[in-house]
């Protein structure tokens, strides 16, 4: 493949737009769109540049109940601040929103379910087939005429699912009760068939590009169960929804949070494209072990370790994002990564993309 040698005119016009929380985006005249130098990486090809965030647009519709329950719908309309006051998401369960924490959480009390297995009684499974996808389409037909990445995100997956059927006590000691795991499998299953019906319809909708599967397996200082736990109860509908977005040529990728290093493994078995993780991770550790088996997001090494919106100076931060490059882009072919969110300064993203592009080229 011929590459595009690095003109200093690409960061000139640069343009800004605000991204997810109020983060400024930077556009440049890039040889190529965000959107195929991305899919470049999730083809394990050497891109253009390193891929930032302002590369991406993030998709939450309203059309899942489950985005305007939990005040988390990114598109055409979002939400007005007089609508977010949760709802019933679409399996039935009550969410409250709690404006101090900007989002929604179950309403306590009331658990659906006290044993799994009483969810075919209990549960109410949504006909995804019969929403609006065709207006919805429409709506957002702007929204989407973009030659960015779009990752469409399911925020809710399998256990973080489990915990708002039952609460997290509940749920964690479900995962290991012999008498319920069976009903979880089956409970797991008939949940991956419906995300894999939703996947049909973002394709066919929206032309997305990326699936991101929403599900938190730890606390900040460990995972919420052991890797055992994860490969058997877990990994197998993960990876039933991944291998269908990949039948389709979609790409997959896991969100979770925590301090789940220990779980690398069973994200790779499940077949999962790409992890970002928090900072408190062991990203050198991680990196070293398993790149090249998942696409890891990594943070500059001047990046706090706690999640922080407070930019670091330009003159931390420039000198940063060239270490940067230097380290990960020699060897991108086998070990491709993507800048881990990071709310650097303007001149972090300009270095990041100017070297990157050099190194690149």
């Amino acid at each position: 493949m011929t590459r595009i040698p690095f003109d200093p005119a690409e960061l000139e016009n640069v343009k800004e737009t605000v991204g997810l929380m109020g983060r400024t985006m930077r556009k440049y005249a890039t040889p190529v769109t965000p959107k195929e130098n991305y899919r470049m990486v999730y083809r394990r090809e050497v891109p253009h540049w390193l891929p930032q965030m302002s590369d991406i647009t993030m998709m939450t519709p309203r059309i899942d109940p489950d985005n305007v329950a939990r005040a988390f719908v990114f598109e055409a309309n979002p939400l007005s601040d007089e609508e977010k006051v949760g709802g019933v998401d679409k399996f039935g369960v009550e969410w409250v929103y709690v404006p101090v924490a900007q989002g929604s959480m179950v309403k306590p009390g009331n658990p659906l379910l006290e044993d799994v297995n009483d969810w075919k009684e209990k549960v109410k499974f949504p006909d995804v087939d019969a929403w609006d996808w065709e207006g919805s389409k429409k709506a957002n037909a702007d929204f989407l005429n973009s030659d960015n990445f779009i990752v469409i995100t399911i925020l809710t997956g399998f256990f973080e699912r489990l915990i708002s059927f039952m609460d997290f006590d509940k749920a964690a000691v479900a995962l290991i009760d012999e008498d319920q795991k069976d009903a979880i499998h089956e409970l797991f299953d008939a949940l991956a068939g419906v995300y894999i019906k939703m996947v049909d319809h973002f394709i066919d909708a929206y032309h997305i590009d990326c699936l991101s599967l929403h599900d938190d397996w730890g606390s900040q200082r460990s995972p919420f169960f052991s890797l055992a736990t994860a490969r058997e109860m877990i990994v197998p509908y993960i990876k039933k929804v991944a291998d269908h977005c990949h039948s389709r040529g979609v790409f997959f990728e896991l969100h979770s949070c925590g301090k789940n290093e220990k779980l690398v493994p069973a994200y790779i078995e499940a077949g999962v494209d790409a992890w970002s993780g928090q900072p408190m991770n062991d990203k050198e550790m991680l990196y070293e072990e398993y790149g090249g088996q998942i696409i890891l997001g990594v943070e500059p090494d001047c990046a706090p370790k706690e999640f922080t919106t407070t930019p670091v100076d330009p003159e931390i931060a420039v000198p940063a994002a060239k270490r940067f490059v230097a380290k990960y882009c020699p060897n991108y072919a086998e070990k491709p990564v993507t800048v881990g969110f990071f709310f650097g300064p303007p001149e972090y993203s300009d270095a990041l993309y100017a070297e990157s592009r050099k190194a690149f080229s």
